[in-house]
């Protein structure tokens, strides 16, 4: 792999923008070598003839060269003698009395061509500088997020020996001490100078938390470093150590969530997760800043070795030289930071296994299995050859054209259809985690997977080929059309395969044990769970984003109310109900259509009292918009003699309700149609190279919209398909209509990220200080 592909897939997607430009850089490179041989071309023709001559004569004369050395050390005395062969002179600008930005000096640039070679250095120092720039300010903020952590340390440790021995006063500290209750009273980071001067750390390299065998030598360290936290520091300190729980949230509002401490062996408990949370949080911005300082150092190594290939100059080496001697280059705070972190962790964290603890800073990346591969494959041909043997069933019995297909059609074909909807729903789902991988769209970060857990498309379609196989399977074994003269029923067997299968997939997706991706399953779980209680938890994206996923899906919880009135009231031995019938049926026919829309309101709203946030509001009223149209148009086709006025309204909140959300997919969530744009009518930046996909996307988005205004255009039926077939259809395109909105509103928010910098998700610490002047902290 070229190595300016390799440097695109290591980078932290999200500060893209601040890593060296390699291939701007490389494209000014390539300027300079056509202009070479464009002005050696003519030396070429001319010189074709004695090409063989000449090649012998330098071949020959290569032996008479000066011996340039084995190794790098080695340097021939008349190499040495002089700076002749000096291209480039790199200083660094002074900026009151401070070490600014560098600048180089080409001092051939009266060569011809030279303006070229003028303009690579420009480049380079403006890419240089930037990198350098941030790589100092996330420095900094690190290091104040390490003061931040060492805060709630001392105040964490405070606890412990609170909880432990709560009648511990005075010089009993002491005694604590030497009994192993040993305080991480040093911070994380110490005040130092940025412009990679060493003193702040003189202090920490002192103090090692390190493991030790010996123990009279670990009793010496701590007797001359360590000394017990301060239990007055719990006289400063507030805790917010409560669980996110609708009861909770119901008594915030009340009052403060921030209480005083209790001192209980639960509070401890919960206040060591979150910290531990926050030690792996932070752990894992050193390393991504730790990659980025390697690979910008690595990048402009690359590019300066292939400018001296290209110009035959040795002006590497002088670049690198001052590459290496500036804050990128020469700083180890990150380094330093990283190895305290790891023994603070192991030691406070991890009981002392060091194993343990590097394990849970450091997860591995997820290895991809062939057996995923070759098991997803086979599923899937087992599931093609299943839907011809269906077809060719189907056309040999000439079911057709059965006495029974009304019957099969009204009572069993829906019961069947949920698992396509779902099926289809995770073949979308597949191709989106597909594409977003193939253009970088950090999607993991997004949804706030835990790392290594995340599933890839060969899973995703794993499980959907799974699915479908036993879905078909069923409908295979299910297309009996006719009863049994005998008992004037259907059998019992296989009148129940659906509700089995729906047994499987319930059971499988509420699985305790650890099988079949249980991590997944658990976080799909709990946002559910949180999409229930909406208005009760505070909204995440993953939560609103499975809440939109919900709302492609009406007709499958329309499905699910049908299932239990089928097995619960009706025949289903004669495949016969009455749910059309009942009143409540119909009632919550409505209910059930109307929930995953409502969620998404309550969701809007509870964002909008705690951002402040207009747009919100705004969203909230185009799902309103749309909980009222769901509901009229429900009541006009449920309707047995339809009046004009029905139609009207519904037609007309129909018609509110497609339009605001087509804006709203289109200019909101996916933030095109910018007429500034440097691409016309879509936006500045893109993921996709090629634009015709954005217009055909908006194209698609808007036709499908309409899919649902089918019934208020009075397009009940269509020949050669079945009512309960076509609602399918429509269904089925509203479910292909997210799969293509879930691409692009990733895409989006993966761009907002990358425009601010966004590569960390902000974790909740349990301590607050209550200081009036916090001057000593």
């Amino acid at each position: 792999m070229k190595f300016g592909k390799e440097f695109a897939a290591q980078m932290v997607q999200e500060w893209q923008e601040a890593y060296m430009h390699y291939s701007k850089l490389k494209s000014i490179l390539k300027d300079i070598l056509r202009f070479k041989q464009k002005n050696k071309e003519p030396l070429t023709m001319a010189t074709t003839t004695t090409t063989t001559t000449k090649g012998a004569l330098n071949r020959r004369a290569s032996l008479y060269r000066a011996f340039s050395g084995l190794t790098n050390r080695y340097k021939p005395v008349s190499a040495m003698k002089n700076n002749e062969d000096e291209v480039i002179l790199v200083s660094a600008v002074q900026e009151g009395g401070v070490e600014g930005d560098y600048q180089t000096m080409f001092l051939m640039s009266g060569e011809e061509g030279g303006e070229f070679e003028l303009l690579f250095f420009r480049r380079l120092d403006d890419e240089f500088n930037k990198v350098l720039r941030f790589y100092k300010k996330k420095v900094e903020e690190v290091m104040l997020e390490a003061d931040e952590l060492s805060k709630q340390m001392n105040a964490l440790t405070a606890l412990r020996i609170k909880v432990d021995n709560p009648v511990v006063k005075g010089t009993d500290m002491v005694n604590l001490a030497d009994k192993g209750f040993s305080s991480n009273s040093s911070s994380l980071s110490h005040s130092h100078p940025i412009n990679g001067g060493k003193q702040g750390w003189t202090h920490m390299d002192v103090i090692q938390e390190t493991e030790m065998s010996n123990e009279e030598e670990m009793k010496e360290i701590d007797d001359r470093h360590f000394r017990p936290a301060p239990l007055d520091v719990l006289d400063h300190v507030k805790i917010n150590v409560e669980l996110e729980t609708p009861i909770a949230t119901l008594r915030s509002v009340i009052k403060s969530s921030k209480s005083d401490l209790s001192f209980s062996k639960q509070e401890l408990r919960t206040a060591e997760e979150k910290i531990t949370q926050a030690f792996v949080e932070f752990y894992r911005k050193l390393r991504l800043l730790k990659s980025y300082c390697f690979l910008n150092q690595l990048a402009f190594s690359k590019i300066m070795k292939k400018y001296d290939k290209i110009t035959l100059r040795n002006a590497s080496k002088t670049y690198l030289q001052m590459v290496d001697k500036s804050y990128l280059g020469s700083s180890d705070e990150v380094t330093k930071l990283m190895g305290r972190v790891e023994d603070t962790y192991v030691k406070h964290f991890a009981n002392g296994n060091r194993r343990k603890g590097l394990k849970t800073l450091r997860p591995q990346a997820k290895k991809e299995r062939h057996r995923i591969t070759f098991l997803y494959g086979f599923f899937s041909g087992c599931s093609i050859a299943l839907i011809v043997a269906i077809i060719v069933s189907i056309h040999a019995r000439n079911l057709l054209k059965s006495q029974g297909r009304d019957q099969y059609m009204v009572n069993i074909f829906p019961l069947y259809s949920l698992f396509g909807y779902i099926v289809l729903h995770m073949l979308m789902y597949a191709g989106n985690v597909f594409f977003w991988k193939r253009y970088r769209v950090n999607f993991s970060f997004i949804f706030g997977f835990k790392q290594g857990t995340e599933l890839g498309y060969r899973e995703v379609l794993l499980l959907s080929s799974g699915l479908s196989l036993l879905a078909l399977a069923g409908v295979i074994s299910h297309l009996d059309m006719e009863m049994d003269p005998r008992t004037k029923s259907f059998r019992t067997l296989t009148e129940l395969i659906p509700l089995f299968l729906l047994i499987v997939v319930l059971s499988v997706t509420f699985c305790p044990f650890n099988l079949i991706y249980r991590s997944s399953r658990f976080f799909l779980i709990r946002c559910v769970f949180h999409c229930v209680c909406a208005p009760l938890y505070k909204v995440t994206l993953p939560d609103f984003f499975l809440a939109d996923q919900l709302t492609s899906q009406v007709q499958a919880f329309r499905s699910l109310e049908f299932y239990i009135c089928y097995y619960g009231w009706g025949n289903f031995k004669e495949r016969s109900n009455t749910c059309e019938e009942s009143e409540v049926y119909k009632v919550l026919y409505i209910v059930v259509a109307i929930i995953p829309y409502w969620i998404r309101f309550v969701q809007c709203l509870r964002r909008l009292v705690e951002e402040k946030d207009t747009a919100h509001g705004l969203n909230g009223l185009k799902y309103f918009s749309t909980i009222a149209a769901v509901t009229i148009r429900t009541i006009y086709s449920h309707q047995k003699q339809k009046t004009k006025t029905w139609l009207v309204l519904a037609a007309a909140t129909s018609g509110i309700a497609t339009m605001t959300s087509t804006y709203w997919d289109i200019v909101i969530d996916w933030g095109l149609l910018n007429r500034n744009s440097t691409n016309p009518w879509l936006r500045d930046k893109l993921v996709v190279p090629h634009k015709g996909v954005y217009y055909a996307a908006m194209v698609l988005n808007c036709v499908l919209r309409l899919a649902w205004m089918q019934q208020v255009l009075g397009i009940q039926t269509v020949p050669f398909l079945h009512k309960t077939a076509l609602v399918a259809v429509v269904a089925s395109l509203e479910i292909i209509r997210r799969g293509i909105w879930n691409f692009f509103r990733l895409e989006n928010e993966h761009l907002n990220n990358v425009g601010k910098y966004r590569a960390f998700k902000s974790v909740p610490l349990p301590f607050y200080y209550e200081y009036s002047a916090d001057k000593s902290t």
